[in-house]
């Protein structure tokens, strides 16, 4: 019986084999048996025009957002500069003037 490296994501030992790749039925990540084990999985974060995000970058709101705790919502057109990328639904963090530190969609940003 082969054994099976454990997954590089969670750690966990429970990965099973599909053709050449490794998947792991706990968090989902899929993986190369062969990829090279020093090669860190980089986040790929689109805007709601398809361009790629990376930390650093500024970006504009464009629709109106609801601010949870705010009796004003987040206008259109609102720029948003020094985007830091992260995991999760709400994928990019920030500090916007006026509001304070949050989390945005990228499905609600374009990048400038």
């Amino acid at each position: 019986m082969q054994t099976l490296p454990p997954c590089p994501k969670c750690q966990s030992e429970y990965t099973w084999q599909d053709g050449a790749m490794l998947n792991c039925p706990e968090c989902g990540h899929v993986w190369s048996e062969t990829a090279d084990a020093a090669v860190e999985d980089t986040l790929i974060v689109k805007d709601a025009n398809g361009n790629l995000l990376a930390d650093g970058d500024s970006v504009t709101v464009i629709k109106d957002l609801k601010v949870k705790g705010s009796s004003t919502p987040l206008k259109i057109g609102t720029r948003v500069k020094s985007i830091r990328l992260v995991e999760g639904d709400h994928n990019i963090d920030c500090k916007i003037d006026g509001f304070g530190p949050m989390k945005l969609k990228s499905e609600f940003v374009k990048k400038n």
